[in-house]
């Protein structure tokens, strides 16, 4: 909320001509000329900044002045208006602090640059006009604020923050004099003026105390080992050590990353404004890390390498990949073999990864007892690379689930090929295999040697006894056998699926949507598309028929054509089209 306080008018013209000179004079003469900046946007610092805070570089070229060719959109004209506005406000609220109420320079442009939603309010309050840096001279010269309210603002607190900690019986900075003094100290020691707000609002009584106790605090912390700027990193993301002091987690973790030989540029490079950090558990995963058998040395070389695996929520990611380990029977050795030559990926990804291997290899159906050992002895090839879904890879090696597994336990470094973004070349098939299924395509009526046969031995995985007995399913469930050779000539790949999924798909086309047996042999490539694919795109034209927007169609209308295609076509032809296929969409998906 603004706080706005009327004060009489001061009818002294002259001291109101003086203002108005300092106020053109400082414009004139030592305000540097910004590029406009949207103060919507994150507060920038300008180049009044504090010593020791490097700041973002303010442009003033030719270039970033120079306006593009050609009438402007009304939009960016209002745009580039208010930008402007917000500019002016700026200046006249850095004027009425230095000049009217005596701030310091350096503070007065702080707080006037890095308060966009005050200055958003304040505008409000002014409303538009030709000169809204007069106006708001005008209106600060009469209504004084509460500068309690840009100042927090600029140190980084958003306004729910700050709401609480706004002095009932203050309204001026100057009325203030200890609060200024630590912020002004703390600046000059190297803290960024948005980061002292979060130090504020944790250890608020640091604030209030004697002359002399945050500078003291802060020479503790060096007195550590710490440099100036690992200090202000870590007071920084964790206030609170300047209350514990030695006794803080954050102390505890510091020194025993000096044990193993972690330097201070290490901690300023990789600890993160972004991210949360318990200090405690980071402790307690070094220690754990050593029990279990890391050596100084060598755990050094490993967080420094991949800073993540201690970094990253804490280092419990580390510790649960351990257990996730142990519980597949790794032994120490296995997982000490792990670290070393761990992959160049964070340790998120690296779980993630983890996880996604062990579904692609249930997916396969690959054996217990072989998982396991492939994670006890290789996790560093699964967890280093993202696998391709299960069906992609079988279609793009040309192999079936029982061959995969082989392959992968004979060799799991194969597996990286499997990754995505990596171009897949089909595998020969063995000739024993190749033999099996020609003998298979030929008691279907294909011709050998010819063009047929040659894309039907490519389409077609598995061993020739499952291939047979998923053509025994079709006929089963009712097929004629002449009309699945037929079938398996137009679509050889149908006999690629499991006898359950052959017997879901039929199921449902047949019982659940009413489509006689005649529909799937007259196309047969009906069988080969995902389950929900299918089931989506014939309920919407069951739904679709039910309205009397349509006819019966052939199956192969409904499933062949793309998805674009069937929007356009299909879904946009009823007004609540769109509607319905959405909501049949979640419910499918």
């Amino acid at each position: 909320m603004l706080h706005i306080h009327h004060i009489p008018p001061n009818n002294d013209d002259n001291q109101t001509n003086k203002n108005h000179l300092i106020h053109k004079n400082l414009k004139n003469s030592i305000f540097i000329r910004w590029v406009v900046v949207d103060l919507r946007k994150k507060p920038i610092f300008s180049s009044g900044s504090q010593p020791g805070v490097q700041n973002p570089r303010a442009y003033s070229t030719k270039a970033a002045c120079k306006s593009n060719n050609g009438p402007k959109s009304d939009d960016e004209n209002v745009g580039l208006s208010y930008r402007v506005d917000c500019r002016e406000a700026e200046d006249a609220l850095l004027d009425y602090l230095h000049s009217t109420r005596s701030l310091q320079f350096i503070d007065a442009e702080n707080i006037s640059r890095n308060s966009p939603r005050f200055l958003e309010k304040l505008l409000e309050r002014v409303g538009k006009g030709e000169n809204i840096g007069q106006s708001v001279s005008r209106f600060l010269r009469y209504h004084p604020i509460n500068e309690f309210e840009p100042f927090f603002e600029s140190m980084g607190l958003e306004p729910c923050e700050f709401s609480t900690l706004l002095p009932r019986k203050l309204m001026f900075l100057s009325d203030d004099s200890v609060l200024l003094e630590r912020y002004r100290m703390l600046c000059q020691y190297g803290f960024a003026p948005n980061k002292i707000g979060k130090i504020y609002k944790e250890v608020g009584e640091a604030f209030r105390s004697n002359d002399g106790f945050l500078l003291s605090r802060l020479h503790d912390l060096q007195v550590l080992g710490l440099d100036q700027s690992t200090v202000v990193k870590l007071v920084g993301l964790c206030p609170s050590v300047l209350i514990e002091g030695e006794n803080s987690d954050v102390v505890k973790a510091v020194l025993e990353l000096k044990t193993i030989r972690i330097a201070n540029d290490w901690l300023v490079e990789h600890l993160s404004d972004e991210e949360s950090y318990n200090w405690k558990h980071m402790l307690e995963v070094l220690w754990f890390l050593k029990e279990f058998g890391f050596k100084n040395e060598r755990l050094g070389r490993l967080t420094h390498k991949h800073p993540t695996i201690l970094l990253q929520d804490s280092g419990i990611t580390t510790i649960s990949v351990i257990i996730f380990l142990l519980k597949f029977g790794a032994s120490k050795n296995n997982i000490l073999s792990l670290f070393s030559q761990f992959p160049d990926t964070k340790i998120r990804d690296f779980v993630s990864n983890l996880r996604r291997s062990y579904k692609f290899l249930t997916g396969i159906e690959m054996d217990v007892d072989d998982i396991g050992k492939l994670f006890c002895s290789y996790p560093h090839i699964l967890g280093s690379c993202t696998l391709k879904g299960v069906k992609t890879s079988l279609n793009c090696l040309n192999v079936g689930k029982q061959r995969l597994c082989e392959i992968i336990m004979n060799n799991p470094e194969v597996l990286q090929n499997l990754a995505i973004g990596s171009k897949i070349t089909p595998l020969p098939s063995s000739r024993r295999c190749t033999i099996e299924r020609t003998k298979f395509l030929l008691d279907m009526g294909f011709v050998e040697n010819s063009t047929e046969m040659e894309r039907a031995l490519k389409r077609c995985r598995g061993k020739a006894k499952e291939l047979h007995e998923r053509f025994n399913c079709l006929v089963n469930i009712g097929f004629d056998p002449k009309e699945v050779m037929e079938m398996v000539k137009s679509s050889p790949q149908i006999v690629n699926q499991s006898k359950v999924v052959l017997e879901i798909k039929v199921d449902f086309l047949v019982n659940v949507l009413g489509y006689p047996l005649s529909a799937i042999t007259g196309y047969p490539s009906s069988l080969s598309y995902a389950m929900e694919k299918v089931k989506l795109r014939c309920m919407f034209h069951k739904w679709l028929k039910e309205q009397g927007a349509t006819n019966d169609i052939a199956l192969s209308t409904i499933l062949a054509c793309s998805e674009k295609q069937f929007i356009k076509e299909k879904v946009k032809r009823h007004p609540k089209g769109v509607e319905v296929y959405e909501m049949l969409k979640r419910q499918i998906y």
